[in-house]
């Protein structure tokens, strides 16, 4: 990713405003030189295609291919466009990427398709920035200048720490700082927002906690363990002779190297090592967690064959006070009441905010009232 792609990214390339490219209104609707309104302020044409030529220049950027200067595509002729697209036809031509240069035709249908995409694109943009505006002149969040020239220069910076790079930044993304800090701001404000609504709906109490921990207590225990070692036999009657082996004076090892199917402890001498509760098979596991400390048992029948085993060693299970996981218990608790109430918070914030977003013929995005999903046919095509 290039320097200037990261720097759109780090400020906030989701969220910004335009301040001096706005419409001013009413309470609703739109206002007479806007294409759209979002309670009853505007976002002006002239921003639109301000942001539409940032955005194909991004665009092409990330494609990491480029020819002279990008441009906006523009309807209904695309001249411009389609006059660049020939430019980088031509380019590639000349170095055998490609075996012609596209019609003129084929090349002003992919201008109206960069368009509808690009248009799209920067109108969410517009759109979501005028919501943040919103929402934080309605909660009473608010950046200072200060704050956000400081944060401006460490993202600076950090990107471009020669004063050259960052002028060479805004000749070629058609960007100017006043563009720059107000996407700083606007990114600073969505994240006071967060921070304002996981901190209301973040206070977790003593009940919710023991709540919790009387209902998950498994989850703060350590289970029982046991050493033990084991022999596997295909049939009932190998166990029985293999037991009678060790019974007679045999050691267990030389028997388990010998006799036992178990591939992972025949060449150990049966040692299966320590194991917890509940880790083996159910009758395997119920059999050696109730058996005495250096009983001889079995054979026990389980879906891999029988098994004969002794318990060498035990372990004491144990449960974690509240005391000693209180803390781990609020820190997630809050945690996922936060993440619900932001959640919450964002579904009632976008139905909030497009009731308040008209927009003009043309200008319509999914964030407008006016929006109406395409039909899915029966063939799973969409339709207008």
């Amino acid at each position: 990713m290039t320097k200037a792609l990261r720097l759109t990214s780090a400020l906030g390339a989701v969220l910004f405003a335009l301040t001096g490219l706005l419409a001013c209104g009413g309470s609703s609707g739109i206002p007479g030189n806007a294409v759209i309104g979002v309670a009853g302020t505007g976002i002006t044409l002239p921003a639109f295609k301000h942001w539409l030529t940032v955005a194909a220049v991004s665009s092409e950027s990330a494609s990491q291919f480029s020819v002279g200067k990008p441009a906006a595509p523009e309807p209904p002729e695309y001249t411009a466009c389609i006059n660049h697209l020939k430019e980088v036809a031509q380019h590639e031509l000349s170095v055998k990427k490609i075996k012609s240069v596209p019609a003129t035709a084929t090349l002003k249908t992919t201008c109206a398709q960069q368009y509808q995409s690009l248009k799209r694109e920067v109108l969410g943009f517009l759109v979501s920035s005028q919501w943040i505006i919103g929402e934080a002149a309605s909660l009473g969040v608010k950046v200072s200048d200060a704050e956000v020239k400081k944060q401006f220069v460490k993202i600076r910076t950090q990107q471009f720490p020669a004063a050259a790079e960052f002028e060479k930044f805004l000749t070629s993304s058609g960007q100017t700082v006043s563009d720059l800090l107000l996407r700083v701001k606007l990114n600073m404000l969505s994240q006071k927002i967060q921070q304002k609504i996981s901190k209301s709906k973040g206070k977790v109490t003593q009940a919710q906690i023991q709540k919790y921990y009387n209902e998950n207590q498994s989850r703060y225990s350590v289970p029982e363990k046991r050493t033990v070692e084991v022999i596997l036999t295909k049939t009932e009657a190998a166990a029985k002779s293999a037991k009678k082996e060790i019974e007679s004076g045999k050691s267990f090892a030389s028997v388990a190297n010998a006799k036992s199917l178990d591939p992972a402890t025949n060449k150990k001498g049966g040692q299966l090592g320590e194991i917890a509760k509940g880790q083996e098979e159910q009758s395997l596991d119920a059999a050696i967690f109730s058996a005495q400390k250096g009983q001889l048992l079995g054979p026990i029948n389980t879906s891999f064959g029988y098994y004969i085993f002794e318990v060498l060693g035990t372990k004491a299970g144990s449960q974690q006070s509240l005391s000693s996981v209180q803390a781990t218990i609020k820190q997630q608790l809050t945690a996922t009441q936060q993440q619900a109430a932001l959640s919450k918070f964002v579904k009632e914030f976008k139905k909030k905010w497009k009731a308040k977003t008209d927009c003009r013929a043309g200008y319509v995005v999914e964030d407008c009232k006016q929006y109406k999903a395409p039909k899915t046919s029966s063939t799973g095509t969409t339709t207008k």
